[in-house]
């Protein structure tokens, strides 16, 4: 289950590393102890304000509550696809093809939420998420959606580009390129970077956009050399 392959719509076989079940639940329990921390601070709260009955009882859980009840849905909107819990665990929800969910995407997870976890004591979701082979639960597969591990491996850097343990990735699309689209992206420039040849560069720029549907507002020599680092650090997830 921790690998499974897709074809792009540019007819590229992806590889994705989908988190191990074991690693969702710990995360998902990291989270719930979160929530209960939060609550623990309401109820002291509370009680500091002498809080204890009536109409300013239920206003009060009313306002405050609302993190709780949308804590997944809020995190995953403002932080790409992590919760504190999958940050923790270098979690996070993506696009079957590895990009960038929409809202819609991220509301359908977090609506089915019900039924994965609250039922049955989130059998359905662990049943889901063994029997599918693609890492998702029923909200992953109403949103098009799954959740891939970000943590290295150590694997050999065929493409000869340095990058360091604490990088940070800005466009996961390039994951639709192939080996021999970025081997050769990476050589044409290299070649076109040492002979001052900003046509080749300027190329390459709108080549990789027209595959990969990346918005940027990059200067074309920092966006080739930014999407080789990006697939360099994909390819030893």
């Amino acid at each position: 289950m921790d690998n499974f392959q897709i074809e792009t719509a540019q007819n590229i076989t992806l590889q994705q590393n989908a988190a191990h079940i074991t690693t969702r639940i710990g995360s998902y329990l990291l989270d719930a102890i979160i929530i209960v921390l939060y609550i623990i601070v309401l109820i002291f709260v509370m009680g500091w304000l002498n809080i204890d009955e009536g109409f300013t009882l239920y206003v009060f859980w009313t306002i405050f509550g609302l993190p709780i009840f949308f804590y997944s849905l809020l995190f995953e909107v403002l932080l790409n696809g992590q919760t504190p819990g999958k940050i923790i665990n270098k979690l996070r929800v993506v696009k079957l093809d590895g990009t960038k969910p929409t809202f819609g995407s991220y509301l359908l997870r977090w609506m089915l939420r019900v039924i994965d976890f609250n039922l049955a004591s989130g059998s359905v979701a662990v049943l889901t998420i063994l029997l599918n082979g693609k890492g998702q639960r029923l909200g992953d597969i109403a949103g098009g959606t799954t959740v891939i591990s970000e943590r290295k491996r150590v694997t050999l850097n065929t493409l000869g580009v340095d990058v360091a343990t604490d990088y940070k990735p800005t466009f996961p699309q390039v994951t639709t390129l192939s080996d021999s689209d970025i081997q050769t992206i990476k050589e044409l420039y290299r070649k076109s970077k040492r002979t001052r040849n900003h046509k080749i560069i300027l190329k390459l720029h709108v080549k990789i956009i027209e595959i990969t549907n990346i918005k940027t507002d990059l200067q074309p020599m920092d966006f080739v050399e930014l999407v080789i680092k990006d697939y360099n650090y994909y390819t030893q997830q």
